[in-house]
């Protein structure tokens, strides 16, 4: 696909999560709108999947370790075709299978079950030592939040990455600088987090999370790294694509009004008829 395709599935994304979210009212909107030119770029671009086999068994995994930011995901998946679009808009409803968090047994195309901080970046590294155990092609692709770096089990699997040479393995730092109780470096400082990850014995690259060439470039960089896994220090703006929203800790787990999704509906939809055009 040529970049202007991706990023009309990325801001039809944002739609139908916010969407989702709102009709909840509930969710966390500032984080999924910030990661889903990173999911576009995998789901439409980069990953051997298939909606009609989501079980197949050679294909790539994604496990998303900030797992409420599931919106993001489940309208990722929507566009790629794995269910109905209309079916997010049913985010956290009881009688939906749509739920808070990314659920493996009943949502098509879900590879792990996540929503604990700090466990879905484990749960990924099994699967990239698996792959390598089984010989198999398949690679693991893993986003986390900059707040759930402060989770301890997160430095425990990157140790555990780097030991095993796990070059299957490429993990994204959705990194806003954003948490729910504010800037992060006011909340626990993580800094420096390149030279932290590549401490850990990981292969880092810094990227503008919102640029698709970078983040082609830096997935190919991955690939062609032997020896040991890639962090991709992704610089996103929490809220992406509504003017309101961007920047903003108080959209971390808000959802918005009539008014407010009605305004940052107009916004995207704006977008997404000059992104048609």
């Amino acid at each position: 696909m040529n970049k202007n395709e991706i990023a009309l599935h990325a801001y039809k994304a944002r739609k139908h999560a916010l969407t989702g979210i709102f009709n909840a009212q509930s969710g966390h909107p500032g984080g999924s709108l910030s990661i889903c030119d990173i999911l576009s770029v995998l789901y439409f671009e980069v990953m051997n999947v298939d909606p009609k086999n989501p079980k197949m068994e050679d294909r790539d995994r994604f496990v998303l370790s900030k797992g409420h930011c599931a919106p993001a995901l489940y309208a990722t998946l929507a566009e790629r075709g794995f269910f109905p679009v209309e079916d997010v808009h049913t985010l956290r409803r009881t009688d939906s299978y749509i739920q808070g968090h990314p659920d493996m047994k009943g949502i098509p195309g879900v590879d792990m079950s996540t929503g604990s901080l700090g466990q879905g970046i484990s749960a990924a590294n099994g699967m990239a030592l698996a792959g390598k155990l089984s010989n198999k092609d398949y690679r693991v692709y893993s986003i986390l939040g900059d707040g759930e770096l402060e989770e301890g089990q997160v430095w425990e699997a990157d140790m555990f990455a780097a030991h095993y040479k796990l070059d299957n393995l490429t993990a994204f730092v959705d990194y806003n600088g954003l948490q729910i109780d504010g800037k992060i470096t006011d909340v626990m400082n993580s800094e420096p987090i390149d030279d932290k990850f590549r401490a850990f014995g990981w292969n880092v690259i810094v990227i503008d999370a919102h640029n698709y060439d970078a983040i082609l470039e830096a997935i190919e960089e991955a690939k062609a790294t032997k020896g040991k896994p890639t962090m991709i220090l992704a610089k996103s703006v929490k809220g992406k694509g509504v003017s309101f929203m961007e920047g903003s800790p108080a959209w971390h787990g808000a959802a918005p009004n009539q008014e407010q999704f009605d305004q940052a509906i107009a916004e995207l939809d704006a977008t997404i008829k000059g992104l048609e055009a």
